[in-house]
């Protein structure tokens, strides 16, 4: 089954917070990263940015501004660390609903193997 759109948005900080665990970026850079890191679609820019700026308020990530490149300023995050320790709680509650999900997997599995034929 092909990867979907994102429905909600509910692990978009996990996703931004690993794309900036492999290094500083600005937002259509992390955007990228985290596009490339993991089978995304669908996610919009705009979503990026907001949650961006959660994390920031959060005190997850610091952004500053870069004024030495031509063109615009951009303004480049990283992760601090209770960005670091907040991926830490992603990754383990991740792997808890993986686990759950795998073992509704095979009890459905299970299940549906011994369903009377009509």
């Amino acid at each position: 089954m092909p990867p979907e759109k994102i429905k909600g948005y509910r692990h978009l900080p996990a996703f931004l917070l690993l794309a900036l665990a492999h290094g500083p970026g600005h937002g259509a850079a992390v955007h990228a990263r985290m596009q490339a890191l993991l089978p995304l679609r669908g996610v919009d820019s705009g979503a990026v940015y907001r949650t961006l700026g959660s994390l920031e308020a959060d005190g997850q990530i610091v952004g500053e501004w870069d004024t030495a490149g031509p063109g615009p300023a951009r303004k480049t995050y990283r992760l601090t660390p209770a960005g670091w320790d907040r991926l830490d709680f992603w990754r383990e509650d991740i792997a808890y609903r993986v686990r759950l999900l795998d073992i509704f997997l095979e009890t459905a599995r299970t299940v549906q193997a011994g369903r009377p034929k009509e």
